[in-house]
């Protein structure tokens, strides 16, 4: 009886296990329904995109902290290369008093030179030819050498001998007498009749004229003046670069040509048009070092001017030149006096020389007066001739 008993609690257990797992499975079918997969879990420490990671646009921000977003900021552009600065030229005023102390220095020879021969006492004939040899080295001229030494023998023999002092005012007087001060030195900066004013640079190889022009564009800076410069000098190849770096400095604009040996006169023509729709108040044309000599070049530099005056009148043509040259300077500038008309002279490199009689010779041949004298290698060594200080530099 017992073991029947157990025997049926047996199966009714089995009955119950496998009616339980039936169940169970139905259940788990219910409405054809699959569980979901699950994700595979992240790596530890990598938080995933909530609301708050998005961007306005609904993309995902570059995540700095959790639940912070940065957006992407666009890549800047590179860095545009600052303009250089502007300089401002020292003032013509200022240039005066430097350069009549540099003057004086270079002129020492020739100064102290005639007035220890004046103030000796009574001179001979020999003493006399002795003062002018000293007029005649220092590049005087014969004709001016000549009638200083009348005009001073005259007076020495009417006032008799004098103390250095006397001397030394005499030799001032003639002098300025030579130099003359009545002269017309003003320079064409002005516009004329509604148009700038067009001033045409002109000389021989070497004796600085592009620099003079780069220079001569600070002296009217600083003056105020608008300025245009024009690289007519197509034949060096640095010589527009040189001259548009030398305007650059003082922020004037520089018209030229894109190309090596274009035709000078077209490239002076159209500087000139330039400045007229610019309203400058005048224009600067540097044109090519050519020799005196050399006939095809002379008459290209005519041309140049010709072409210009087509739109507008010439109202200044300087002649550059090299004091060291002495007489030689005088045959260049009578021949480029015939083909273009001189107006005004520019002296350059007058501080290495005791040859500032250049200053008398020069203008007496040309009947033309030195506006502009150059006396050292700085960007503000130019400076307007000044008569009074040029002869006071020699006798003091």
């Amino acid at each position: 009886m017992t073991d029947t008993l157990w025997t049926y609690a047996v199966i009714g257990l089995v009955v119950l296990l496998v009616a339980g797992g039936v169940v169970v499975g139905l259940l788990r079918g219910r409405g054809g329904a699959t569980a979901p997969e699950r994700e595979a879990p992240e790596a530890p420490g990598t938080p995933g995109p909530s609301d708050a990671d998005l961007a306005p646009d609904g993309s995902i921000g570059t995540i700095e902290h959790p639940g912070e977003v940065v957006e992407d900021e666009p890549e800047a552009p590179p860095a545009t290369p600052a303009a250089p600065a502007v300089e401002a030229p020292e003032a013509p005023a200022g240039r005066l008093r430097r350069l009549r102390a540099r003057l004086a220095r270079s002129n020492t020879a020739l100064g102290k030179g005639l007035l220890a021969l004046l103030a000796g006492g009574k001179l001979d004939e020999a003493g006399w030819e002795e003062v002018e040899d000293t007029l005649l080295a220092a590049d005087l001229g014969v004709a001016a050498s000549t009638e200083l030494v009348e005009a001073l023998r005259t007076r020495v023999a009417v006032e008799g001998a004098q103390d250095e002092t006397a001397v030394r005012r005499m030799l001032r007087e003639e002098l300025l007498r030579l130099v003359d001060p009545a002269m017309d030195r003003s320079l064409a900066d002005e516009r004329v009749d509604g148009r700038p004013a067009c001033v045409l640079v002109v000389g021989v190889n070497g004796t600085g004229k592009t620099t003079t022009v780069g220079k001569l564009a600070r002296v009217l800076v600083a003056q105020d003046k608008d300025v245009v410069l024009g690289a007519a000098d197509t034949f060096r190849a640095a010589a527009a670069d040189q001259l548009e770096t030398w305007g650059g400095r003082v922020g004037v604009p520089t018209i030229r040509s894109d190309r090596d040996g274009a035709d000078p006169a077209s490239v002076a023509f159209d500087a000139v048009r330039a400045a007229a729709e610019l309203e400058a108040d005048v224009v600067l044309v540097d044109t090519a070092g050519r020799l005196q000599n050399k006939v095809g070049l002379m008459d290209e530099l005519g041309k140049v001017k010709r072409v210009i005056e087509k739109q507008s009148p010439v109202d200044e043509v300087l002649l550059v030149l090299d004091a060291t040259t002495g007489q030689n300077g005088m045959k260049q500038a009578e021949v480029f006096s015939q083909v273009v008309g001189i107006t005004g002279i520019v002296l350059t490199k007058l501080d290495g020389t005791a040859k500032g009689g250049i200053v008398v010779a020069v203008q007496r041949a040309l009947g033309v007066p030195v506006k502009l004298v150059g006396l050292g290698e700085g960007p503000d060594d130019l400076a307007p001739f000044d008569p009074e200080a040029f002869v006071d530099a020699i006798v003091e």
